[in-house]
């Protein structure tokens, strides 16, 4: 049985489109990463599966549950952590546990024992009895993360679990999404729309872009599909000489493609150990000296390109524009 099955899943708001007939697997035990721009139709996604919208069209399980006909079934079996922090500042952190375990009808006898366990699992056993208005966001986002664990969920929903914190603070919610993956063997749904977050936190990844689903891999398939390594150098001198050292390059064996630009050059290669000596050998014949030469492996960022043909990092604030300017539109019934 698959944790989540998703069977040509729609979702329309009036005119928009958010989610357009997308179906993916997610096995047992799995870190999956949601990657997009914002307004992709991540959030939608993960909101149909937690049940809290229901789909136009197609079909979706949780646990081998269907998300519309047994929500409730559903909602037993899955944690959520929304994109927006949801613990009551004036609470404490250890009163928006007790807040949390009873919303969930947890078993009185197991309420203490269970809050020490996630309390002691984000590190926040120092500020456990302070009110959440004193935390820092980071802080914050490990009290929301424990909410989501206290009752032990099968499947857990992360919904971009570190956006808006500094890269010190995301790597280090990485580290107990890990580390909560490893103690509870659970089932883990990210959305993000950092390429390094689900490079380094994800066993597969589904890069979404305008409601549709372009590829599913894991990051390494993914990136080694791209087929070719990057080398990229500048020159100390030579720059009369440029355009005859490129057509040269570009008569090496394994030498796929050649670019320049702004005084470097760039040379995508399949076999990047054999390129690199007869770059040097070539420069030299031709009395050219290098400044700096780098090799450089595909990224996600390249794979995101690849399957879209935008940046993912211009596209977000691009298409968050857009969501707000719907959602306006919409309030105002236009």
């Amino acid at each position: 049985m698959h944790a989540i099955k998703v069977d040509s899943l729609s979702k329309n708001f009036e005119k928009f489109k958010a989610v357009d007939n997308i179906s993916f697997q997610i096995e047992e035990g799995e870190i999956f990463g949601f990657l997009g721009p914002n307004g992709a139709g991540k959030s939608t996604t993960m909101m149909i599966l937690t049940t809290l919208l229901k789909p136009t069209s197609g079909n979706a399980s949780v646990q081998g549950f269907d998300v519309v006909t047994q929500a409730k079934k559903v909602r037993e079996n899955i944690g959520y952590v929304q994109q927006e922090i949801g613990v009551d500042e004036y609470l404490t952190g250890r009163e928006n546990l007790v807040f949390q375990s009873r919303i969930s009808q947890m078993p009185k006898d197991l309420v203490e024992s269970r809050i020490d366990e996630v309390i002691s699992l984000v590190e926040l056993e120092e500020k456990q009895n302070e009110a959440a208005i004193t935390y820092s966001g980071g802080m914050r986002k490990r009290l929301d993360i424990a909410c989501g664990l206290i009752h032990r969920p099968k499947v857990l929903f992360l919904d971009e679990p570190t956006v808006g914190l500094d890269i010190q603070t995301r790597r280090k919610i990485w580290e107990y999404i890990r580390k909560i993956h490893k103690e509870f063997e659970m089932t883990l749904f990210v959305s993000t729309h950092y390429m390094e977050e689900a490079d380094k936190l994800c066993d597969r990844v589904g890069i979404i872009d305008y409601g549709k689903i372009q590829v599913i891999d894991t990051p390494e398939i993914m990136k080694n599909a791209m087929g070719n390594d990057m080398i990229s150098f500048s020159l100390i001198d030579g720059i009369a000489k440029q355009d005859e050292l490129i057509n040269r390059i570009k008569q090496i064996e394994f030498v796929n493609q050649v670019t320049r630009k702004q005084g470097e050059i760039t040379i995508k290669s399949s076999q990047c150990s054999e390129v690199i000596p007869k770059i040097f050998q070539t420069t030299t014949e031709m009395g050219i000296e290098i400044d700096s030469l780098s090799l450089n492996k595909p990224t996600l960022d390249d794979v995101f390109i690849s399957y879209t043909g935008h940046n993912l990092r211009d596209d977000t604030t691009q298409k968050l524009n857009k969501r707000k300017e719907f959602n306006l539109n919409r309030r105002r019934g236009l």
